[in-house]
């Protein structure tokens, strides 16, 4: 009988080494043969385990898995995070889809089991952007000569002024910044290279940030980032949006502010300015023009609220003097 559970427990230590193995295999072909960013590398991973961990449960090899058990998976993973957003649950079959595709690709398997099973219907949902008068009061918060401030106001002005990712901004080196021209290079996902246009009221704070500030944080070692914290190393995304939800409490914001609502308020401003779509695109580092038409929406819905809120005749049941 313990001879037996030896052989049991063995079988199921191989048979974990093995998907462990094809994970990994996968996840470098993600990372370098197609190109994707390293924080999607890590979300795939993460999905991936996610299901490891039910397969092993239920005595399953990563090779037997049929589309039952993916449903199986899907319906265990809905009772235990009690209803997760349609988003969640799309992304996960996006993720097992392309790693059985994977798996076909290389001839380990005949027939993707995730292909029947559809991703649930998803509402498009607007992003929060700030108003003008709003982005004015966030990027006058930062005050003072302390080093932090500086470096505050140059981040913020810079996240609005070129879109970039959180992710773009805390990977910036001085080099990247060029303000004599009025650019800036980031490598986006994907490890695409674009170049950006700066506004003048960004570069200035930059400029003031990089003599004023910069020297004095940190006292020996430095990063080569941009932007660093008071240890001389550079700032991490949670340091970025802990700043932001600080100065958008202190401006009396009521919307929730992360880094990404600055780049969305930059796409949306563009495109209610004028600028094509195109051109925002490019800007954006978007792959797909698609991805881009989100913020047409927010600036329809905008001119709709203002169109109801000041035209005499939009409403019904109004009086007149």
């Amino acid at each position: 009988m313990d001879q037996q559970l030896d052989n049991r427990d063995q079988s199921f230590a191989a048979r974990g080494q093995v998907q462990n193995q094809l994970i990994e295999e996968f996840l470098a072909y993600l990372q370098f043969e197609r190109g994707l960013a390293d924080n999607t590398v890590i979300s795939y991973r993460r999905d991936l385990n996610q299901f490891q961990i039910f397969i092993d449960e239920h005595g399953l090899s990563v090779l037997d898995v049929t589309t039952a058990s993916v449903r199986d998976f899907l319906e265990t993973l809905g009772r235990q995070e009690k209803h997760p957003a349609g988003a969640t649950m799309a992304r996960k079959i996006s993720v097992l889809r392309s790693f059985f595709k994977y798996l076909c690709r290389e001839s380990l398997l005949d027939a993707n089991p995730v292909t029947p099973i559809k991703p649930p219907k998803q509402g498009h949902k607007l992003p929060t952007v700030l108003n003008l008068a709003e982005v004015q009061m966030l990027l006058s918060q930062p005050s003072g000569n302390k080093p932090a401030a500086k470096r505050d106001a140059a981040m913020m002005e810079l996240l609005y002024s070129t879109g970039l990712r959180v992710s773009e901004l805390i990977g910036l080196g001085i080099g990247d910044i060029d303000c004599e021209g009025g650019f800036v290079r980031c490598m986006g996902k994907g490890s695409k290279e674009r170049i950006i246009p700066v506004g003048e009221p960004a570069l200035a704070a930059v400029q003031l940030y990089l003599t004023q500030a910069r020297p004095f944080l940190g006292k020996e070692v430095k990063s080569g980032n941009l932007f660093l914290n008071r240890f001389g190393k550079g700032l991490t995304r949670q340091s970025v949006h802990r700043i932001l939800v600080g100065y958008a409490r202190q401006a009396g914001i009521s919307k929730i502010v992360t880094p990404h609502t600055l780049r969305h308020s930059f796409a949306t401003h563009l495109l209610a300015g004028g600028a094509d779509l195109r051109s925002v695109q490019e800007m954006l580092g978007h792959a797909d023009v698609a991805t881009t038409q989100i913020y047409t929406h927010v600036s329809r819905q905008r001119l709709r609220d203002i169109y109801y809120d000041s035209h005499p005749r939009a409403k019904k049941n109004l009086t007149y003097a």
